[in-house]
């Protein structure tokens, strides 16, 4: 079948990838992310917390909290509202209530140069420092999402000042997951109660992930038919690159997004910006977090 014509009749069933072609309504929230940013773990401590009742597991975190990179229009027609979609598309002016998890990029390259030979999408042989070039320079397969500065500043400086906008530091929620998780809670109207909240904390540590993949990656669209060798939940760590990205590496994704990187509150080895772009950092994560606080 002639692949356009195949597509169409995709769409008018409403089976194909929803990416950005799916229908939006006022009470969706979305939890929008560049990839290996700390998306899954987020997404199974929502789910933990917003059904508490449920076993979260890989195999149901799909109808859960749904990814627009492999469901369908239609299953998420189909999801109840009001719906939490997960997503890795740029920005998009039609989603209104927003959780933006962001993530060190130094750290973020290495575990997808990891998650990309998992998916067998570069060899394993392949140089991390050309992986590195490629990261900075938008050559990913995933460049429809734009780079890691392209994806992140599309959110975080169009929509960070807002009420309706929630910013999650992996670092932060590996600092203190029942803090972060406490805020999320405030942000959805949730109730905060401590004990649902270490609940919901112990149901998603890595420990736990990592035996459910164990058990459950054949069933989950996101790892089933890939490389079972690789891990898809991977060490939970924030700072390797400190140890393990050249300095060479460390210097490029500096040079090309430092700014961003001082006023989402990650420090440069590298320094070029002025003390004042250190400050404007600091002030926007504090003011996020006070807006959470009071409300």
């Amino acid at each position: 079948m002639n692949y356009h014509l195949e597509l169409m009749i995709k769409k008018l069933l409403g089976a194909d990838i929803a990416e950005r072609n799916f229908a939006i309504f006022p009470d969706d929230t979305f939890l929008v992310s560049y990839p290996r940013s700390g998306n899954t773990w987020t997404r199974f401590l929502i789910a933990n917390l917003v059904y508490p009742n449920v076993d979260v597991s890989f195999k149901n975190i799909e109808r859960l909290i749904p990814d627009t990179s492999s469901q369908s229009s239609r299953a998420l027609r189909r999801t109840p509202r009001p719906r939490i979609i997960k997503t890795h598309e740029y920005f998009d002016h039609r989603c209104r209530k927003i959780i933006c998890i962001v993530r060190d990029p130094r750290d973020v390259v290495l575990s997808y140069h990891q998650f990309q030979r998992k998916y067998r999408h570069i060899e394993d042989g392949y140089p991390l420092v050309k992986y590195v070039d490629d990261f900075v320079s938008g050559r990913l397969n995933s460049k429809d999402w734009g780079t890691w500065g392209e994806n992140v500043a599309s959110w975080f400086y169009t929509r960070g000042k807002s009420k309706d906008f929630l910013l999650l530091r992996y670092e932060d929620m590996m600092e203190d997951p029942v803090r972060e998780l406490a805020r999320t809670a405030t942000f959805l109207g949730i109730d905060s109660d401590p004990a649902r909240i270490e609940q919901a904390v112990q149901r998603s540590s890595a420990d736990r992930m990592r035996e459910l993949e164990k058990t459950q990656s054949a069933d989950w669209v996101a790892t089933k038919n890939h490389r079972t060798d690789i891990p898809f939940v991977r060490v939970a760590k924030s700072g390797g690159w400190k140890e393990r990205l050249p300095a060479e590496c460390v210097a490029q994704i500096e040079a090309a997004w430092g700014e961003t990187m001082v006023v989402l509150g990650y420090e440069l080895v590298t320094p070029t910006l002025p003390e004042q772009a250190h400050q404007v950092g600091a002030h926007l994560i504090a003011a996020s977090r006070a807006k959470q606080e009071v409300r």
